[in-house]
């Protein structure tokens, strides 16, 4: 019974996140369209609509989980999909401008099981894109939303790109040495990954016309779901299966300090001794046994913290909600969010 509903709520997850990219698919088609080449046919490519040279393929395409969120998120508070949608294509704009930022200070060969973007057309030009899209998400809300609500959502957006920022400064740091904690791993989480995804369900309550304790409720549940997110994005990072999640588990080769990493190293196990030592060791000069890292991570109980802060962050997403029975889609993509494993 238990895999039964599993296997149900995974359906439904699937189809909402189709329906919504669906939906948004025709804004985020017109909003590319409008670039000049080559940014027209570098984003297109980046979503999943064509090859390098601009020939429609079928390629792989992104979950659309922040959308999704914007648009569940506006029916929970009462509106149809339509009032959200040019939000919900704002959103995927943005989280899409932090990818191709990411691949690039990351050196991520590989985004969605094909070349990243810098690699086929170079740094600058990927920096580029990125900045276009972040530029077109504020056009997307300009021009798709009553000029009220498009003041406060533009508003959140921008602040929450600032707060974002801030998350990935503190990522970089921490790759540069010294000792991190658990908290400070989670302060650097909320701002790279819960802040967007607070912002899609935030956005979507302000296209409802919601009031400002309802907006800030579905704020908390994206940001915690967010964090559950990063969370279970740091498992995959170790354990994920690259058949699956379209690029390598190479989070331990490149030193990365994600949470089962960190919570590892505080665990004074002799576990956690030896994993330090692997890691103060130059990845430039010493490459890393991810099979013996993966495994003093598991023995000193990074994985399992992982797991449970990950499940904890999931309990008060869903807290946040003031009607959980009136959000059944939003309850649906926070059980898929648990159990994902790309």
């Amino acid at each position: 019974m238990i895999e039964s509903t599993s296997a149900a709520t995974s359906h439904r997850a699937t189809e909402i996140l189709s329906n919504v990219r669906e939906l948004c698919d025709p804004l985020l088609r017109e909003a590319i369209s409008s670039l000049p080449e080559p940014l027209r046919r570098m984003g297109g490519y980046h979503l999943g609509w064509w090859d390098a040279d601009g020939t429609a393929t079928p390629q792989p395409v992104g979950k659309a989980l922040r959308p999704a969120l914007t648009v569940c998120s506006a029916v929970a508070c009462g509106a149809g999909p339509p009032t959200a949608l040019a939000a919900a294509a704002a959103v995927e704009l943005v989280h899409n401008f932090t990818l191709l930022h990411d691949d690039i200070m990351d050196a991520d060969q590989v985004r969605r099981g094909r070349p990243a973007v810098w690699t086929v057309w170079g740094i600058p030009d990927a920096m580029l894109l990125g900045d276009a899209l972040h530029a077109l998400a504020v056009r997307v809300l300009v021009d798709g939303l009553p000029a009220p609500t498009a003041t406060a959502a533009v508003t959140r957006l921008e602040t929450t790109v600032i707060e974002m920022c801030h998350g990935q400064h503190a990522d970089c740091r921490f790759r540069s040495g010294g000792h991190v904690d658990v908290e400070e791993y989670a302060r650097m989480a909320m701002g790279k990954t819960g802040a967007l995804m607070g912002c899609a369900c935030a956005l979507g309550a302000l296209c409802a016309q919601s009031e400002p304790p309802t907006v800030a409720a579905m704020d908390t549940f994206g940001r915690e779901l967010g964090m559950a997110f990063q969370f279970v994005d740091d498992l995959i990072g170790i354990w994920g299966d690259p058949k699956v999640t379209g690029k390598p588990a190479s989070d331990l080769a490149r030193h990365t300090m994600s949470l089962p990493v960190v919570s590892a190293l505080g665990s004074g196990t002799e576990a956690a001794a030896e994993l330090a030592t692997m890691f103060g060791r130059d990845p430039g000069t010493a490459a890393m046994d991810t099979a013996r890292a993966a495994a003093l991570v598991e023995s000193a109980g990074g994985r399992q913290c992982a797991q449970q802060l990950a499940e904890r962050r999931v309990r008060a997403a869903i807290a946040a909600l003031a009607d959980p029975a009136a959000a059944a889609d939003l309850m649906v993509l926070a059980g898929m969010v648990s159990r994902r494993n790309h």
